[in-house]
C-alpha cells in the first residue's frame, strides 16, 4: 500500500465525515445525539423543578382548580425538552431540501401535538367548573359534554397535525360522506342506541347510582350510561351492559326515587271466624299503623285496612300501608314486626290464617229412604 492509495482512503474518511448522510456531516449528527439525550436528562430535572415549583405555587392558592389544572399538564409540560431538543437538534444539522421541509413539519407537529394534549388533559379539571349547570344539565349530560368535547379536541389535533403535513381534511372529509352513509345504513342499531342515550339523559329518567328495574331486561344500579350502551351492576355485582334503546323503549321502575315503600298484603282467615271477631283484628291491625311512626300517615298517604272479599277457603282482609323509609333492609326490619303483630293479634282473637283446602261430601242412600236409589245395570 503506497502513500498515494493512504491518502486517497484519508479523503474518503474526510468525506464521509463531512456528507455521511443526506450531505449533513457525521460529527453533526453525532452532535444532535448527544444534544438530545441531553434534553432527555433535562426532562427529569424540568420536571422535579420546575413542574415542582409550580405545584409549590398553586398550592398557596386556595382554589383546587388550579392545583388539579397543574397535575393534569403535567405529561405535556415534561415532553416540552424533547420537543425542544428535537427542535435543536434539526436546527444544528441545518437540512436542505427535502429533508428541511420534513423536519420542519416534524417540528410543528410535536408543537401542535403538545398543545392539544394540553387543552384534551386540562378539560377534567376545568369540568369541575360546570357543577353550577347541574341545575339545567343532569350529571350524564355534563359527562357527554366533557366527552364531546374530549373528541373535539382529538379531531381538531389530528386535522391541524393533517395540514401541516399537506393533507387536506375537508375534502377528505366529504369523500368520507359516500362511505358514512353506507356505514350508517348498516349502524342504525348503533345510531338508535346514541339517540335514545340522548333522550335518556335528556328527560333524567335516572342518573349513576340509581337503583332501576326494566321489566324483561334488567335490576340493578346504574353505573354509567354511555354513547351506545348503559351499565347496570346487578344486586350479585355482575355488570349488564344494557342497549340505551331497550332502556329507553321500555317502561323504567326509577325505585331511587320513591318516597315510601308499599306493603299490600291479603291475609286469609279461616270461615269460622265470627263477624265481631273480624272487626276486631281489622280495627286492632288498623291502629297498629296508624299509631306506629315507621309507617307513614293519611292523607300523606293512602292506608286501608278492609275486609276484601270471600275467597274460596278464606276471608280475605286486605292491608295497604306505606313506610316512611325507602332503606330495603329497614323496610325488611318493618314489614317482619307488622307480620308478627298481625300474628298475635289473629291468635288473641281466637281466629286463625286459612290455608288452601276443598270439602268433599259424600251421601248415604238408606234402604228405607224414598229418595230414588240409583239404578243398577246388569253385567254383561
Amino acid at each position: 500500500m503506497n502513500m498515494n492509495s493512504f491518502q486517497e482512503f484519508w479523503q474518503l474518511v474526510v468525506n464521509v465525515w463531512q456528507n455521511g448522510l443526506y450531505g449533513v456531516a457525521v460529527g453533526q449528527i453525532f452532535i444532535a445525539i448527544l444534544l438530545l439525550l441531553s434534553f432527555l436528562l433535562l426532562r427529569h430535572v424540568f420536571s422535579r423543578f420546575v413542574i415542582g415549583r409550580l405545584k409549590a405555587f398553586v398550592d398557596k392558592t386556595t382554589n383546587t382548580v388550579d392545583d388539579q389544572i397543574i397535575d393534569a399538564i403535567e405529561g405535556p409540560l415534561s415532553f416540552l425538552p424533547i420537543v425542544l431538543g428535537i427542535f435543536i437538534a434539526t436546527e444544528l444539522l441545518n437540512p436542505s431540501g427535502n429533508i428541511a421541509i420534513g423536519s420542519d413539519n416534524l417540528n410543528r407537529s410535536l408543537i401542535t401535538f403538545n398543545i392539544f394534549w394540553a387543552f384534551y388533559k386540562t378539560i377534567g379539571p376545568v369540568s369541575l367548573t360546570f357543577g353550577k349547570l347541574e341545575d339545567i344539565f343532569s350529571p350524564s349530560m355534563i359527562k357527554w359534554l366533557i366527552k364531546a368535547m374530549h373528541g373535539l379536541i382529538i379531531f381538531l389535533g389530528i386535522a391541524s397535525v393533517l395540514e401541516i403535513w399537506g393533507i387536506q381534511v375537508a375534502p377528505l372529509i366529504a369523500g368520507l360522506g359516500l362511505f358514512g352513509v353506507a356505514v350508517a345504513l348498516g349502524a342504525q342499531d348503533l345510531f338508535k342506541n346514541l339517540i335514545s342515550g340522548l333522550f335518556i339523559i335528556a328527560e333524567r329518567r335516572f342518573n349513576p347510582g340509581d337503583w332501576i328495574k326494566i321489566n324483561g331486561v334488567v335490576e340493578g344500579t346504574v353505573e354509567e350510561i354511555g354513547f351506545r350502551t348503559t351499565t347496570v351492576i346487578q344486586f350479585d355485582k355482575a355488570p349488564v351492559y344494557v342497549p340505551n334503546s331497550k332502556l329507553s323503549d321500555n317502561a323504567a321502575v326509577n325505585f331511587s326515587r320513591m318516597s315510601h315503600r308499599r306493603i299490600y298484603w291479603k291475609i286469609g282467615l279461616v270461615y269460622d271466624t265470627s263477624i265481631d271477631q273480624l272487626k276486631v283484628i281489622r280495627s286492632e291491625i288498623e291502629q297498629y299503623i296508624l299509631k306506629n311512626d315507621d309507617f307513614a300517615k293519611p292523607p300523606e298517604v293512602s292506608t286501608f285496612v278492609r275486609i276484601d272479599s270471600f275467597n274460596d277457603s278464606s276471608i280475605d282482609l286486605m292491608l295497604y300501608c306505606f313506610t316512611k323509609t325507602t332503606i330495603w333492609g329497614e323496610w325488611l326490619e318493618i314489614k317482619e314486626e307488622l307480620a308478627l303483630v298481625i300474628k298475635d293479634i289473629v291468635a288473641k282473637n281466637g281466629s286463625a290464617f286459612a290455608y288452601p283446602s276443598q270439602s268433599i261430601y259424600i251421601e248415604n242412600f238408606s234402604p228405607n229412604s224414598e229418595q230414588k236409589k240409583p239404578e243398577i245395570f246388569p253385567s254383561q
